[in-house]
């Protein structure tokens, strides 16, 4: 069968990666991909989000089933789109998207259906949200953006000050647009956060391997919120009970409200959580599969992911578990020198024709581009350098040994990925 994979980053280069293993898939494009995917998948010219031209390709081509990578052309509606052609199409509805492109749809939901979640306040005005800073003790608080803000728009505050300052940015000088045109203030959490993917078709679903990413720009888990700087699976600290409580109280009741609701969830369930005193709560749902986690996930699963999809974009899950290997796999994420903030292109790259690094390594291409022969730079997060070993230390001495081969001028990396996890 032929697949459509749409998006061009580190997370669509492994779902293409895990897709061609499939023996039932005998074709993969990818829309607009980059030139790192060659390899594996025909490079579509077509925007992520230009939906008639993405189906047309579909129709013209014959492509049986598409599945989408980013979460904005999923709040756009294009299985919406699709499904209306009659196209099938892996990934929710521009409404069951809402989990996460409304923060605010998605607080509601848990309070509703008392999913484990954090106390919040919603503020519909910025009158509303400075009174509300107002009438709090000085403690710390997080102020989030309601909208789709690139990851971007959660602010940390330590005190009153720096809240109003959030709201500020957020509400009056617009930096996320009309993303923070409503805010939600919530109790700082604290605890541990790990992640965990439930592909779901709107009623059944399945669960896949634990993982924790490092949002952080530095090592330590300091400087700026970046896309993701690097993760690790499975998680050492979602144990068999925690992930058994993590089912039962967040995943099943999540899944079933949302049918309740009338928007049926189908696609990948991406469930941000925080380990507190008092259990697992939800700090976020994403509506897709998360980046760089899928990197991690991916490869531990010895299941063929295309027959899942399909299975989901029928609208009939029939898979039950998913068989994991016991490996543990660690990626690491090579970015040009000044990401999240300003960076320059076009460095070259170099090692990535290494014979180690080809036969022992994955290397996922998230912003690369190809001239003369030459791999060149060509985003913020530029590669993902990922393997796989029989424990988490393993692993990390495989994965730094890989990145120290790789090499261009300015490339920035945590040295400290999984640390957390060994710690354990």
């Amino acid at each position: 069968m032929k697949v459509l994979v749409v998006g061009k980053g580190g997370r669509e280069h492994a779902l293409i990666w895990k897709l061609k293993q499939s023996q039932s898939v005998t074709k993969i494009y990818v829309a607009p991909g980059n030139d790192g995917m060659k390899e594996m998948a025909e490079l579509v010219p077509v925007n992520e989000n230009d939906f008639s031209e993405l189906a047309a390709f579909v129709q013209k081509e014959n492509i049986e089933y598409t599945v989408i990578g980013p979460e904005i052309p999923l709040d756009k509606g294009i299985v919406d789109y699709f499904q209306d052609k009659g196209l099938k199409i892996f990934g929710p509805t521009a409404n069951a998207s809402k989990i996460e492109s409304s923060k605010i749809f998605a607080k509601n939901l848990m309070h509703k259906y008392k999913i484990p979640t954090a106390d919040f306040f919603i503020a519909n005005t910025y009158k509303e949200a400075k009174e509300y800073i107002n009438s709090q003790p000085d403690r710390p608080m997080v102020v989030k953006a309601d909208g789709l803000a690139a990851g971007k728009g959660v602010y940390m505050c330590e005190n009153k000050q720096q809240a109003n300052s959030a709201i500020e940015e957020m509400m009056q000088d617009e930096v996320f647009g009309a993303a923070g045109n409503r805010v939600i203030f919530e109790e700082m959490m604290t605890g541990e956060e790990a992640s965990i993917f439930a592909l779901s078709d709107g009623e059944n679903y399945v669960i896949l391997p634990s993982a924790q990413d490092h949002k952080r720009a530095l090592d330590g888990d300091k400087g700026k919120n970046t896309g993701g700087m690097g993760a690790y699976s499975p998680a050492p600290i979602i144990t068999d009970s925690i992930l058994e409580k993590v089912e039962k109280e967040i995943i099943a009741p999540t899944i079933k409200a949302m049918k309740i609701e009338g928007v049926p969830f189908s696609g990948c369930l991406y469930a941000g959580l925080m380990l507190t005193e008092s259990g697992p709560k939800v700090v976020e749902f994403n509506c897709r599969f998360g980046d760089p986690e899928t990197q991690v996930v991916l490869p531990l699963i010895e299941d063929d992911l295309f027959n899942i999809i399909k299975e989901i974009a029928d609208g009939q899950l029939k898979t039950t578990k998913v068989i994991n290997k016991e490996e543990s796999a660690i990626c690491v994420v090579l970015a040009s020198g000044g990401y999240p903030g300003k960076y320059e292109n076009n460095m070259v790259i170099s090692g990535l024709d290494d014979p180690d690094v080809n036969e022992n390594y994955i290397i996922f291409h998230a912003g690369t581009k190809l001239e003369d022969g030459k791999f060149l730079t060509n985003g913020g997060r530029v590669l993902n350098v990922v393997t796989s070993a029989q424990n988490l230390k393993e692993a990390f001495d495989q994965v730094y040994n890989c990145v120290k081969k790789i090499k261009f001028d300015n490339m920035h990396y945590r040295t400290d990925i999984a640390l957390r996890g060994l710690n354990k």
